[in-house]
């Protein structure tokens, strides 16, 4: 197919050059040329404009950060919908707002062009070693046709239901997955307090039921309290906000994720936005007033 791809940052460019890996003609567009120039020499065409790129493209698939810059690429003077033929499909893969996503969709679905909204879930490894869950929403003739290219950049592809069915389940993936990292961090915090080698208790809970991918990725992140790799906090700060818009648009109680946004946004003012969710034991540290050796 003719491939098209919008959000070169840690994770897309990995995602778009297995794209560009499984035989397909890659177009690309980046705000930064640069972020680009590693594609452009593997054999993917640079475009000035979401508009240009799309005239080419039977599929365009977006990671962008938020929901504003989703719909600017897709909807904007310059976007995508100026250049997409009928019958030609666009995949948003950031984390937004299902409520954006689902009018986006109707806004393309005017114009002949159908859409899928398929976050995804595995972080920058997961997007390098082509092993990302993508959670899917559309509808399935979409999602079938699709799907070839989404096993090119992941493992667990599925769809979840109609437009917006993608984007509720990240939402609920974010909010278990920081309430855990939250317990992770309080756990590993509570150990180390009490004297026994937190690196240790990791070890020994991995073992047993609270095992988890948090406890492995992020726990040892805590433990060597390394906060520089791994996907900027600011990002999950954004996604938090969806799960809580989402929560109170229902009327239904989310304590935990309530809780983990006000740590969340503790790192923000600490001008850690840009470091790695590991950082969350850092608050705790600051509110039990000790911290650790420097390590």
């Amino acid at each position: 197919m003719n491939i098209g791809f919008i959000g070169l940052g840690v994770m897309g460019r990995h995602m778009a050059g297995h794209l560009l890996r499984g035989g397909h003609a890659l177009g690309v567009y980046a705000r930064r040329r640069e972020s680009a120039e590693a594609l452009v020499q593997a054999g993917a065409k640079f475009h000035d404009t979401p508009a240009k790129l799309a005239a080419g493209c039977d599929v365009v698939f977006t990671i962008v950060t938020a929901a504003s810059d989703f719909e600017e690429v897709v909807l904007g003077a310059d976007g995508l919908v100026h250049g997409l033929k009928p019958g030609s499909v666009v995949v948003d893969m950031e984390t937004i707002s299902p409520a954006v996503s689902r009018a986006v969709a109707q806004q393309l679905e005017k114009k002949g062009i159908a859409m899928l909204d398929a976050p995804v879930s595995g972080g920058p490894m997961g997007a390098e070693q082509a092993t990302l869950s993508i959670m899917v929403g559309g509808k399935p003739e979409v999602f079938e046709r699709v799907k070839p290219l989404f096993a090119c950049m992941g493992k667990t592809i599925t769809r979840m239901g109609d437009s917006g069915a993608g984007q509720v389940t990240k939402a609920c993936n974010q909010l278990a997955l920081l309430v855990t990292a939250q317990g992770v961090a309080e756990a590993l915090h509570l150990a180390e307090r009490l004297g026994v080698d937190a690196a240790k208790v990791r070890e020994v809970m991995l073992g047993g039921i609270p095992s988890s991918r948090v406890l492995e990725v992020f726990g040892k992140r805590m433990v060597e309290h390394n906060f520089d790799k791994g996907i900027d906090t600011r990002l999950y700060h954004k996604d938090l906000g969806i799960v809580l818009d989402l929560a109170h648009q229902m009327q239904i109680a989310s304590p935990g994720a309530a809780l983990v946004m006000q740590q969340i946004n503790a790192l923000m003012g600490q001008g850690k936005g840009r470091k790695d969710l590991a950082a969350l034991i850092t608050v705790v540290e600051d509110m039990s007033g000790t911290k650790p050796a420097d390590k």
